[in-house]
């Protein structure tokens, strides 16, 4: 995955979209992470050093200074609107994996250069994709009966396009709602 970006919305709260995207891929996957994780983010990603180090800097420097390394982290699981993620570590050839929260594991990762990989399950579950999938509504439509059944089509259809317009407009935090909707629909 590679960073997209990061988005906010007044109905947030102060929260941020911390956006992934698959590197060969069309899924986007939007997390929500605190002000100050987006900080420390986007202060690595536009390279700006600030005069004193950042927790994110602090804990760079202690696992560089303790002669270990990085190798990627891996956002692992998703439950209960919860995301998981592990820093894979390596010292005297020994890995290690770290629980952590992914804005933490995503700040180390800009720090340290590496991958960030998220489990095909968690991406399926809560990614969205960029590409319309029209096959698949016709597939619907044929499946069901005429009267109730073209009503949900018809919701169907207009959530897909909502999901698309959110999605072009990158308001992913939007889309992560009505992507749910859609999930439901579709049962």
């Amino acid at each position: 995955m590679e960073i997209l970006g990061l988005s906010t919305s007044p109905s947030s709260g102060g929260a941020y979209a911390l956006i992934l995207t698959e590197a060969e891929g069309n899924k986007r996957l939007p997390i929500i992470i605190g002000s100050f994780e987006a900080q420390a983010i986007a202060l690595e990603l536009e390279n700006i050093k600030p005069p004193r180090p950042m927790t994110h800097d602090l804990l760079k420097n202690m696992i560089l200074s303790l002669d270990s390394e990085i190798n990627y982290i891996l956002i692992n699981e998703l439950s209960e609107g919860t995301f998981y993620a592990q820093i894979i570590l390596e010292h005297d050839d020994e890995v290690f994996e770290l629980d952590a929260r992914p804005s933490d594991a995503i700040a180390l990762a800009v720090r340290f250069n590496v991958s960030i990989y998220v489990k095909d399950e968690v991406l399926d579950e809560a990614g969205i994709s960029t590409d319309p999938e029209p096959q698949t509504l016709e597939e619907a439509l044929k499946s069901e009966d005429e009267g109730s059944g073209q009503k949900e089509f018809s919701k169907l259809e207009e959530l897909e396009e909502e999901l698309q317009t959110a999605i072009e407009t990158e308001n992913y935090e939007k889309a992560a709602k009505i992507r749910d909707r859609i999930q439901k629909l579709k049962g």
